[in-house]
């Protein structure tokens, strides 16, 4: 829940938390984080594309996190497979976003700027624990600094700032009404 929060002189901005009943707040989650999963994967296949790496691989890809190199033969099977764990992981980030701010209020306050260290906070735990601890095949080589600049953008624009961006609309609303103070 929210509440009212007074702002200069003169004004008072009336800030609600809106409280979202069950059914409703599992379509905003599913939403959101269809939205945010949405632009993130087309971010991964425009720029696999520039590197010549085909749709099907990036998916598969994403399923070698689950079944290792076995991904890589399974065809269809493994690209809907990478398909389905993409997208719950972008309603996973999208869950805790939304559980996260009902805490602490100031994810809603400043939603651009609590995106942005969401979305780097999210590249981390994806880079540093999940991916490590994974089946996806490790590269040879270091990352170029293009797929690196890439992948942090990516994550911080199209999964932190777009669910908080798109969380804040969802349960905020701000109304400027004019305020007499009775002195």
């Amino acid at each position: 829940m929210g509440g009212i929060h007074f702002g200069g002189e003169g004004v008072s901005v009336v800030t609600a938390v809106l409280s979202h009943p069950r059914p409703l707040l599992l379509i905003l989650i599913i939403r959101v984080g269809l939205i945010a999963g949405t632009l993130d994967i087309a971010d991964a296949l425009i720029f696999s594309h520039f590197r010549g790496v085909a749709p099907a691989r990036v998916f598969q890809y994403i399923a070698s996190g689950l079944i290792g190199m076995r991904s890589f033969q399974l065809g269809t099977t493994s690209v809907i497979l990478g398909i389905v764990l993409h997208y719950a992981i972008a309603l996973s980030w999208t869950a805790i976003f939304y559980l996260a701010s009902r805490k602490l209020v100031v994810l809603l306050r400043r939603p651009v700027i609590s995106g942005v260290f969401y979305g780097l906070a999210a590249y981390l735990f994806m880079n540093l624990i999940v991916l490590p601890l994974s089946g996806v095949p490790h590269p040879m080589e270091a990352s170029s600094l293009a797929s690196r600049i890439n992948g942090v953008l990516a994550v911080v624009l199209f999964i932190g700032l777009t669910i908080s961006l798109l969380i804040h609309r969802s349960t905020t609303t701000a109304t400027v009404l004019p305020f007499k103070s009775e002195q």
